[in-house]
């Protein structure tokens, strides 16, 4: 098995949290691996009283509900000696530089302590399995297919190559893509089931409405109606979907969305 060639200690970290609006969301898990270079490693798991609910679509997710954390430590009483024990370290994980260091930074500032990644290595084995198996159409026909795409870019050569890596796909994974168009559907349907609106400006956190972009991302929807309505109005005069608009609109006269008791 190939060693990593370190000069000073990486800590692979892993979060399980109340949900994935980095601002807001709290880490309810957390799970470290520190490599020294001298080969040596040690891993901490622990989990953590979020102080706030554990939405039960994030429970579905990682299996941890509010009495599982309800005895637990607050990040704020592990803070310092989790701080020290990432001093000087580099960091690693998978997709950590969109959730995982934002969320934790966000969990360090409520405990009064500035985490940066400034003068540490990021090692991201997300971003490095995008890189080394890219998502385009040639790679996909060299994959389910094993040909090369010639013409590539070309309509008609697309067209027939793209139906071609569907059947490489059924063949490949009969039962996670049969030859059901309704299957083929909701396979094909990515976009994230706390979405309120149709652009994902806004999303459900927990059954709070919360911004999910620009510098008020997991503010809630009410909050910014009292604090912060010029945002709101901005929304309703800039380059936004109706349907964002209409939500804008509606809380600036108190009116909020209201979660389906059953999503």
């Amino acid at each position: 098995m190939a060693e990593l060639n370190l000069q000073r200690p990486l800590v692979i970290f892993d979060l399980e949290t109340t949900g994935i609006v980095t601002q807001r969301d709290r880490i309810v898990e957390i799970s470290v691996l520190k490599l020294s270079p001298d080969g040596s490693r040690r891993t901490h798991t622990r989990r953590l009283n979020p102080e706030m609910p554990i939405p039960k679509a994030a429970s579905d997710i990682h299996g941890i509900t509010d009495d599982d954390v309800k005895d637990a430590p607050t990040f704020q009483e592990i803070a310092p000696n989790l701080y020290a024990f990432f001093d000087d370290c580099d960091l690693g994980g998978y997709n950590l530089l969109r959730f995982d260091i934002p969320v934790l930074t966000k969990e360090f500032e409520r405990a009064g302590l500035t985490f940066s990644v400034v003068g540490r290595k990021v090692v991201d084995v997300f971003n490095i399995f995008c890189k080394l198996c890219p998502r385009t159409l040639e790679a996909a026909y060299k994959f389910f297919c094993n040909k090369e795409l010639v013409g590539a870019h070309g309509a008609e050569a697309d067209t027939l190559a793209t139906f071609e890596v569907l059947l490489g796909q059924m063949a490949m994974f009969p039962e996670e893509v049969p030859d059901d168009i309704e299957v083929l559907h909701n396979l094909s349907d990515l976009s994230d089931p706390d979405a309120i609106d149709t652009s994902n400006r806004f999303k459900w956190s927990g059954d709070e409405a919360v911004v999910n972009f620009g510098k008020h991302s997991g503010t809630t929807l009410k909050k910014l109606a009292t604090d912060e309505p010029g945002f709101l109005k901005w929304i309703i005069r800039s380059d936004f979907p109706d349907d964002v608009k209409r939500i804008a609109q509606d809380a600036l006269y108190g009116k909020f969305p209201a979660k389906d008791l059953d999503s």
